[in-house]
């Protein structure tokens, strides 16, 4: 419990030096104990390390610390440390759970491996372990991550034909796909069709609106989305109010922008090339200030009002990995008679979708 709180308060080193003592007090150490400090770390060579450190105690890794594991390799994009090491827990004879497949689904998805983690997908089913909403999503990513939109579109149908209703996360990540690409149309087609789903959107989905017009050099409708999601009860956060201030070009738009973000002492100086930047202030600093209902600004029908969609304001808002909640996956079901062959062997096999 004190390791836990330790590596809560990001107390790294005593967590550290706590976990090394308990020997010496008596105090067994267990796969458990060392599984709460590989969770807390962000760095693979850290939870690597922990890792070692655990097989060196004489204690066998379980499900969990195999995950975490591939999640540390999967985030640091070094999806052949990934693979390894679920092939060692398949070696081990502990069976992959679906949040384990869903990692290292992400591993994959991450880089925009699509063929990989198609293979990663397939071999779920295969093993009778049914994909849920977020191995989906997590597949839509892999297209969305290699520029794959065509795909990404005919991924987002069979979530539909296969008995899932799209959310708000699944949505989001199609929008950003566009996004990336600078297609405003395309992400306001999702945008709407998303509405029409009766699917509500969240402070991320409104974020990527304004992200696509800034992309596209739009002052003016990047003001509208980001009155929007304050309308909708959603405090815009750092990224929107960025996306806002640098942007800002003429002396009336850097003092809109100023009013709204709540940043009025900042000053935004026009450079030669037609970007800006923040004078007295690094970008990355800017404080999550009050927003003000002060000076001009723009409304989705041209007024001085603040926008609307005519939607419900909605408080609270979830990220795009929120989805990715079902700890209870952890947990070992009863069918132990799976066979499971070498990975590497499935990647060579033709699979039925």
């Amino acid at each position: 419990m004190m390791i836990y709180m330790y590596k809560k308060a990001g107390d790294h080193t005593q967590a550290r030096k706590l976990l090394a003592q308990m020997p010496e007090r008596g105090i067994p150490q267990s796969t458990v104990t060392f599984n709460s400090l590989m969770s807390f770390e962000a760095d693979y060579k850290e939870v690597s390390s922990i890792y070692d450190q655990m097989q060196r105690a004489g204690l066998k890794p379980d499900v969990v610390s195999y995950s975490l594991l591939i999640k540390a390799y999967g985030r640091a994009r070094r999806e052949d440390e990934a693979l390894a090491v679920f092939e060692e827990m398949l070696d081990a004879g502990i069976r992959p759970t679906r949040k384990s497949y869903n990692i290292l689904l992400d591993a994959f998805a991450i880089s925009g491996l699509v063929e990989e983690a198609q293979t990663v997908f397939k071999t779920m089913r295969r093993h009778r372990v049914e994909p849920d909403l977020c191995s989906y999503t997590t597949m839509l990513l892999a297209y969305v991550n290699a520029s794959d939109m065509d795909g990404a579109e005919k991924f987002i149908r069979r979530i539909k034909e296969d008995g899932l209703r799209p959310n708000v996360v699944v949505y989001g990540t199609l929008m950003k796909g566009y996004s990336k690409l600078d297609n405003v149309e395309k992400v306001m087609r999702v945008y709407e069709r998303m509405r029409i789903q009766g699917v509500e959107p969240n402070q991320t989905i409104f974020t990527t609106i304004m992200d696509v017009h800034g992309r596209n050099s739009d002052f003016g409708n990047a003001v509208i989305w980001f009155n929007e999601m304050e309308t909708r009860g959603y405090p815009p956060d750092k990224k929107a109010k960025n996306i806002l201030l640098s942007l800002a070009k003429t002396p009336e738009e850097q003092q809109e922008a100023n009013e709204l973000t709540g940043n009025g002492a900042i000053q935004l100086e026009v450079k030669p090339n037609g970007m800006t930047s923040g004078l007295g202030a690094d970008s990355a600093d800017l404080h999550e200030g009050g927003l003000t209902d002060t000076g001009r600004h723009h409304s989705l029908n041209g007024a001085s009002t603040t926008s609307d969609l005519n939607g419900s304001n909605r408080a609270g808002s979830s990220g795009y990995d929120d989805e990715d909640n079902d700890d209870d996956d952890y947990e070992e079901d009863d069918d132990e008679d799976l066979n499971f062959v070498s990975f590497k062997d499935k990647r060579e096999l033709n699979f039925a979708t």
